[in-house]
C-alpha cells in the first residue's frame, strides 16, 4: 500500500458499498464530496471521513486527496474524471467507464497528459477467485478454450424514471449489467472479431434484456445474457478441450468455482470468499500501480477499457439504443 489518500465523488449506493470495503482494508478515505453539504456530512459522519465537501468541485480542490473514486451515473463520468485529473488527482472511475468508447478516450488521453492514472472499477477481474483463472488458463489446464458464457440477470424497478431505465441517465440492462459478463469474455478470448447482438427495449426505448454471441480469435465462441427484468442463475463457464471451469453464483462477485474433466472428475476447487464485498481489491490495485508510477492497469488496461467500450458501442448500434447526448 501507498498510503494514498482517497476521496469519493458522490454518495449513492455504489459508494457506500466501495467506502465500506475501503474501511475493511484499513485504506485512508480523506474527503467526500456531492452535490449536497447535507448529503456529504451525513456520508462523512457514516465512514469517520475527516473532509466533507457541498461539491465536487471543492472536492477535487482538496489538497490531502491523491485519488477520486468517480461513483456518479456513468453520464457524468468523463466530466467529473477530467475535473479530478485536470486537479492533479488519479482517478478510479465506476463501471461502465463511461457512456461509450469516444469518452473513454477523452479520459485516457488527459490522463496521459498529465501522468496520472486513470483506470476502470471493474471490480470483478481484481477478485480472488479471478486472479486464480487466469492462472489456470494461462497454465493451459482447460486446454483449447472453446466456449464462453456468463450472464448477469436481476430484477429491478420498471419505473421509467428509474436510472437504469432512464435512457437520458445512460439507463438499459447492456451497460449497467451486460458489461460483467462481457467485459469477463474478452478477458478470457480477447476482443470479439464478430458480434452478434439481439435485445428487448423497454417501453422508454432502454434495453430490458441483451443476449450476445461473439466469435474471438481462433474461431472461440461467447455468449453472454443481461436482463433487468428478472433475476437468473448468474453462474458462468469456460469450456475448454481438456477440462471445463464452473463459477458459482454469482460468479462476479466473491464465490467458488471448480474444474471439471470430460469424465465429471473434479480437479481443483476454489473458494474465493472475502472479507467485506470485495471492492477493496480494485483499491489495492490501485494504490500499487500509483506507487510504481503507472498511468494504466495491468489487469484491464485504460485501452482495454477503451475497446470494450467500442464493442458496447457496436451492441447498442445493433440493437438501437442511442442515449440523448449522442443524438
Amino acid at each position: 500500500m501507498t498510503g494514498l489518500h482517497w476521496g469519493i465523488l458522490a454518495t449513492g449506493g455504489i459508494a457506500h458499498a466501495f467506502t465500506s470495503d475501503l474501511r475493511t482494508a484499513g485504506l485512508d478515505v480523506t474527503a467526500v464530496g456531492s452535490r449536497s453539504t447535507e448529503s456529504a456530512r451525513a456520508f462523512a459522519e457514516q465512514y469517520g471521513i475527516p473532509h466533507a465537501h457541498g461539491s465536487y468541485e471543492e472536492l477535487v480542490s482538496d489538497p490531502d486527496v491523491d485519488i477520486v473514486y468517480i461513483a456518479t451515473p456513468h453520464p457524468g463520468h468523463v466530466e467529473n474524471a477530467l475535473l479530478a485529473l485536470d486537479h492533479g488527482k488519479h482517478v478510479l472511475v465506476e463501471k461502465p467507464f463511461t457512456l461509450n468508447a469516444a469518452e473513454a478516450a477523452v479520459i485516457r488521453d488527459r490522463a496521459a497528459q498529465t501522468g496520472l492514472l486513470a483506470m476502470e472499477a471493474m471490480w470483478t477481474r481484481y477478485l480472488p477467485h479471478m486472479v486464480r483463472i487466469r492462472e489456470i488458463l494461462a497454465e493451459g489446464t482447460l486446454g483449447e478454450i472453446r466456449v464462453v458464457s456468463a450472464d448477469h440477470t436481476q430484477k429491478i424497478s420498471t419505473d421509467p424514471g428509474h436510472r437504469l431505465n432512464a435512457l437520458e441517465l445512460g439507463g438499459g440492462a447492456l451497460l449497467d449489467l451486460g458489461i460483467y459478463p462481457i467485459s469477463f469474455a474478452v478477458d478470457v478470448l480477447g476482443l470479439p472479431e464478430r458480434i452478434t447482438a439481439f435485445a428487448r427495449l423497454s417501453d422508454a426505448g432502454s434495453d430490458a434484456e441483451v443476449a450476445t454471441v461473439f466469435v474471438h480469435p481462433g474461431g472461440a465462441l461467447s455468449t453472454t445474457v443481461s436482463s433487468s427484468r428478472g433475476a437468473g442463475a448468474n453462474v458462468a463457464q469456460i469450456v475448454g478441450t481438456e477440462a471445463r471451469l464452473e463459477i458459482d453464483r454469482v460468479w462476479y462477485t466473491p464465490t467458488t468455482f471448480r474444474v471439471v474433466t470430460p469424465d465429471g472428475s473434479v480437479r481443483e476447487e476454489f473458494d474465493g470468499a472475502v472479507e467485506g464485498r470485495g471492492m477493496q481489491y480494485q483499491a489495492l490495485a490501485a494504490e500499487r500501480l500509483v506507487a510504481a508510477g503507472a498511468t494504466s492497469s495491468d489487469i484491464l488496461s485504460i485501452d482495454d477499457t477503451i475497446a470494450i467500450m467500442g464493442v458496447l458501442d457496436e451492441v447498442r448500434r445493433q440493437i438501437g439504443v442511442v442515449y440523448p447526448s449522442e443524438r
